[in-house]
């Protein structure tokens, strides 16, 4: 991603299996090693960017959910409104409208994933207590700009997605009903 490719980490599993987990871990400052993979990412993605001279850099952050076929912006003021999937000849599918926020560090990132985390669709199942009742898809635009050997300047971008996806065991074992089974 900080040499302008795309990527995505994805969880996939059943309810209950380590999912989020896996993707989140805790956030423990004393204990660095339970960190996820997310909060990993955004370590190591800031870290390179202040050892790294002679590039700019400009770091966004975007976090969706898609919850029974709904597309919602997690960081939007109104995170119930749904948003359209749409596609671009010249840079594929996108999220109409969804929110793109500027980070400068790991601090200003944590906050952006926390804020979108309070809005994230949770239920219990008997599979889960605090189940994630929707996909989640966390994105990390990083911009660079350099100097290339021809003295113009140069920019590409790389986006990561890290995704955590919704349990996907059979309705049958997680026991729900009503709004549960729906999702």
């Amino acid at each position: 991603v900080l040499e302008g490719y795309n990527g995505t980490i994805f969880a996939y599993g059943q309810t209950g299996a380590g999912k989020t987990h896996t993707m989140m871990g805790y956030n423990d400052p004393a204990k660095p090693e339970l960190k996820g993979i997310t909060p990993n990412a955004f370590d190591h993605i800031f870290d390179y960017i202040s050892q790294t001279q002679k590039r700019e850099f400009l770091v966004r952050a975007s976090f969706l959910e898609i919850y029974n076929e709904q597309v919602r912006d997690l960081l939007a003021k109104d995170h119930t409104v749904r948003l359209e999937l749409k596609e671009n000849p010249d840079s594929g599918v996108y999220v109409k409208d969804l929110s793109s926020v500027v980070v400068k560090g790991v601090k200003e990132i944590d906050h952006v994933l926390s804020l979108g985390n309070k809005n994230r669709s949770v239920g219990a199942t008997a599979m889960n207590l605090t189940s994630s009742r929707s996909h989640s898809i966390f994105s990390i635009i990083v911009e660079t700009s350099e100097v290339g050997p021809d003295g113009e300047q140069h920019i590409r971008a790389g986006k990561l997605n890290l995704v955590d996806l919704a349990g996907s065991e059979r309705q049958s074992k997680t026991g729900a009903t009503g709004q549960r089974f729906k999702e």
